[in-house]
């Protein structure tokens, strides 16, 4: 019972819990998580939290937010508890446990935790297991609490790397806590389990068992009584899925077969022995129950699938009951946990050596064919709806998600048993129902439609699978697909059918032209969804046939112009393209006329929309269009020598200053900005050194724009320049190189200027995008760059950057620090040119430049690199973070060092102990005097996430809070 004046000590923080649970407004609530957070790392936390567990005033929430304050106390903060206080501290746990014995489970399970953590560290406690079961286990009613103990101990010792001990003490540690107590906990767990009927039905018996499978030799839980009371376990409602847990920890543990043959020959009878309870959990409706039968045959499949392969006719019964469970899933709940098996096990059945397994599953694969068929089956709601999942959209999102993966299985089908067997079911199915209900469809009314659209499906899901020379099933099936009758969900799915054939197509022209009649026709369709159908299945079958269609690029553009503006801006794209590919297969003569008879009328349009845009929705029509001509231009490529103009350049010439009008006129709205950009790209992309007449005026355009607009895509589009007329490209002269650095020079002062009038803050697609140019500028033009009067002012740049907290911004500065320090050694990136290789004189000088300004700003950029990484850095920015600090060591080993010690020293007192910062600095000093530079980035690595985890990610027990943003003074 806490005291008066504990409770007086404590009354605070149950305040701020009373706030947090409020409905007061979010500043008071702000107020309450900031105080509770502080008050978690706080030293006061470790008696106030022992103190609310001891009240009898305290909620249960506040209850629980104590235990798991005091966990995190454990693991983060024991250095602050004197060691001689250890042995009160563990007494005072096991107290609290058995008080929690009845009490909550959450609760109990944290101060579970609590006391696992407790003995990792506590290394002078050598009899812990002995200790905690004669404390708490002569008692039943608090046997759970050793059960929970026993559960998360080993899941602790695993994830011991966040408590700061050494590697050899975290070694030591789990020997004598694991290894060594492994044979009595299974005599523990089996004494418990013979206990009673109650005790061998007890969940958290499984869990135990499961928690220590890894941790003892799985022989001893197989021949021993666990191995029967696991699986009676799983007839019983109460442990039945901590069971199927339990045994599918084993399967994993047999994963190496050869191992482990003696083992899978004991537990295989056992598992097949439970098969008759997938007919019972069906017939009885049990979903649950069934999705966790399925789970023990499939992971079992999953496996040992090489024995299955090894040994087909032994462990045919085994497959035989995947399929059985995918049969017999009425809820389409169950059979998404076969669909691995049965890729594992295609994967090792096509193989030639398994050649035998391969003929004794076929039977079982073209079953499964069926299976996923009918399972592929729109619902048949009651009341004749038109809504198929009454309003339940999340359902109907899982229901096509479910559908498009059991399509992969289908593939699989296909590799093991032919794509003309598995077609052919498509075939015979749509025949069927031909056969018995094509005479009553009509108007839209089509009597049991999910039928015919299911098969329709699984043959677009086929179609990756079908090679371009099949002749037995397409010949007979397109035929058959281009007269289904006008439904909805039919016409979508016949017609994204058909657009899986193009290839087919190409090698079969007699069937094109009803093909494409049936596509075209169904762009008048009332749905949408059949209209977008439409125009991809049109793309593909312009990509794929075009030297086929290329003779009829006027009708097309007819049918283009005639639909265009109809469509979606999604659909636009889709069929653009495909219209644009058959222009490309035009002689290089005929490409000017093409492409401006199909893009004029783009073009016009743009212009007629840009002179009424008024509105946002308007702007971003303009910006849609706008990616209509990059799709040409992407698309159209003639192949025409260097010495000869490029037609589509003559034409990009051509619709240039109308582009460069409409940036003008919208210069504040990105959308536009950015569609203009991308086009202006694609110009260099596409036709590469050949756009030289129009770089001048694209040049001139971008400084422009980036002047006035300050958005990085002109710098991407920029980059673009830089990356196409290098110095080591054959056809690019002195001059021009000398052009585009003095470009990129403009471009890098605009952005300067930028910087220094806004916070980064402000500019992180900005920064994005310079820093990856300044990559492939420091690549071209490595001479001119680190000698240029502005590149000091870009490393500044770059340090202040790496204040931000956005991953992609931070990963394109983090990746030109590293290049950029990669000069001041030997491994520097270099163009692909040997003529672009310096000279050793030449070489050296660099080197000496990047040293000499690494030494200005080495202190500020280490401060930087060591504040994001202990701070502010997304996880993904480590390792590039990291390896600028690397590069440091590296070049400058000394003097990196001692920036390092300058950093650490700043840290907030209390935040780390003397001994852990005094430690850090004498293994970096060691490291550097023994060569072995490269084991420093592992070290920083270790430190920054330690100091991270215990001072700056929120602790459990408040949600999720907003790490705290550190800066140094000065």
């Amino acid at each position: 019972m806490a005291t008066n004046g504990n409770q007086q000590a404590f009354a605070p923080v149950l305040a701020a819990l009373a706030t947090m649970q409020s409905n007061v407004d979010r500043e008071q609530k702000g107020r309450a998580h900031e105080f509770l957070e502080q008050f978690q790392k706080s030293p006061e936390a470790w008696t106030s939290t022992i103190a609310i567990l001891h009240s009898s005033d305290a909620t249960t929430q506040a209850q629980l937010f104590a235990a798991t304050t005091l966990k995190g106390k454990i693991v983060f903060d024991f250095h602050q508890i004197p060691r001689e206080s250890l042995p009160q501290l563990r007494d005072t746990l096991l107290s609290l446990l058995a008080t929690f014995a009845k009490g909550a489970k959450p609760i109990r399970t944290q101060l579970c935790v609590c006391l696992a953590n407790l003995a990792i560290q506590m290394i002078e406690w050598k009899d812990v297991l002995p200790m905690v079961v004669s404390t708490l286990g002569n008692d039943a009613n608090s046997l759970p609490c050793v059960l929970d103990f026993l559960r998360v101990l080993p899941e602790e010792v695993t994830e011991g790397r966040k408590i700061n001990l050494t590697e050899d003490e975290l070694r030591d540690r789990t020997l004598e806590l694991l290894e060594e107590n492994g044979q009595q906990v299974i005599a523990l767990l089996t004494q418990y389990a013979q206990s009673s009927e109650a005790a061998s039905k007890n969940y958290q018996l499984m869990d135990c068992i499961t928690s220590w499978i890894r941790e003892v030799p799985l022989n001893d839980i197989v021949n021993s009584p666990l191995m029967d009371i696991i699986m009676n376990a799983l007839h019983s409602d109460d442990a039945f899925e901590s069971a199927v847990e339990t045994l599918c920890a084993i399967f994993r543990e047999t994963r190496d077969v050869d191992e482990c043959m003696n083992i899978i020959k004991a537990v295989y009878p056992r598992v097949m022995a439970s098969r008759p309870m997938i007919a019972q959990a069906a017939e009885e409706e049990d979903t649950d129950k069934l999705k966790g039968i399925t789970r023990i045959f499939a992971e079992a499949g999953e496996s040992w699938v090489v024995l299955i392969a090894r040994l087909p006719e032994e462990f045919r019964g085994l497959v035989e009951a995947v399929l059985e469970c995918a049969a017999r899933d009425k809820e389409k709940e169950a059979i998404s946990l076969t669909f691995i098996f049965w890729y594992e096990l295609k994967q090792y059945i096509t193989l030639e050596r398994y050649m035998a397994a391969r003929a004794q599953f076929a039977d079982l694969y073209s079953k499964l064919v069926d299976i996923m068929v009918g399972h592929l089956q729109f619902p048949r709601p009651e009341n004749d709806s038109a809504d198929l999942f009454d309003g339940d959209r999340e359902a109907e999102d899982r229901f096509r998600e479910f559908r498009h993966q059991m399509g992969d299985v289908l593939k699989d089908c296909c590799e093991v048993i032919g794509v003309t067997e598995c077609l052919q079911k498509s075939y015979l199915l749509i025949e069927q129902w031909v056969n018995t209900y094509g005479a009553q469809a009509s108007n839209g009314k089509v009597p049991e439609w999910q039928a015919l659209e299911a098969p329709l499906f699984s043959m677009r899901a086929m179609g990756r699978m079908v090679p371009p020379d099949e002749n037995i099933m397409l010949p007979r099936l397109i035929p058959l697909i281009v007269q289904i009758p006008d439904h909805e969900k039919v016409r979508f799915q016949a017609v994204m059918a058909l657009g899986r054939y193009t290839e087919w197509t190409a090698e079969h022209p007699e069937t094109l032209q009803d093909q494409l009649n049936f596509i075209m026709e169904a762009f008048n369709h009332p749905s949408k969804e059949v209209v977008t159908a439409a125009a991809l299945s049109f793309r593909f079958f312009c990509n794929d046939c075009a030297y086929l269609l290329k003779d009829y690029a006027g009708q097309l553009q007819n049918f283009y112009e005639s639909v265009i503006n109809k469509l979606p801006p999604s659909s636009q794209e889709e069929i653009t393209e495909g219209i644009a590919s058959v222009i490309a297969k035009q002689p290089p003569e005929n490409i000017f006329a093409a492409f401006k008879m199909c893009c004029d009328p783009v073009v016009k349009r743009l212009m007629e929309m840009a002179n009424t845009a008024r509105d946002e929705p308007s702007k971003l029509a303009i910006a849609d269009h706008l990616q209509l001509v990059t799709i040409f231009i992407q698309w159209i490529q003639p192949e025409v020598p260097p010495s000869q103009p490029n037609p589509a350049v003559q034409y990009c010439q051509e619709i240039f200053p109308i582009l460069a009008a409409i940036a003008d006129n919208f210069a504040n709205f990105v959308p536009i900005l950015e569609r203009v950009c991308r086009c202006w790209r694609y110009m260099v992309l596409s036709y590469r050194t050949q756009i030289a007449p129009l770089l001048p005026s694209l040049a001139e355009k971008l400084a422009s724009g980036f002047g006035a607009s300050r958005q990085g895509c002109f710098l991407w589009a920029t980059d673009s320049i830089v990356r196409e007329f290098t110095p080591d490209a054959t056809d690019v002269d002195q001059a021009t190189i000398n052009a585009v650095f003095s470009f990129y020079t403009q471009q890098a002062t605009t952005f300067l200027r930028a910087l220094n009038d806004l916070p980064p803050e402000q500019l992180p697609d900005v920064i994005e995008d310079f820093f990856r140019l300044c990559i492939d500028v420091l690549l071209y033009h490595s001479p001119s760059f680190i000698a240029s009067e502005l590149t000091p002012t870009i490393l500044s740049a770059a340090t202040t950057s790496l204040t931000l907290l956005k991953e992609e911004p931070l990963l394109a500065t983090l990746h030109f620090l590293r290049d950029f320090l990669s000069y001041s050694g030997d491994n520097a990136p270099r163009p692909f040119s040997e003529q672009a290789v310096p000279g050793p004189a030449e070489m050296a000088a660099q080197q000496n430049a990047v040293k000499a300004l690494l030494q200005q700003q080495g202190e500020q950029m280490v401060q930087r690199l060591l504040t994001g990484m202990m701070y502010t850095f997304p996880a993904d920015c480590f390792p590039d973070a990291s390896g600028v600090l690397l590069a440091l060591f590296e070049h400058m080993p000394q003097a990196t060092a001692q920036w390092t010690a300058t950093t650490v020293a700043m840290l907030p007192q209390g935040s780390i102990s003397p001994q852990e910062q005094e430690r850090l600095l004498r293994n970096i000093g060691q490291r550097i005097e023994t060569g072995e530079v490269r084991k420093i980035r592992s070290l920083l690595q270790d430190f920054t996430n330690s100091y991270r985890r215990r001072n700056v990610a929120p602790r459990e027990g408040l949600g999720r809070l907003e790490a705290t943003r550190f800066r140094f003074s000065g």
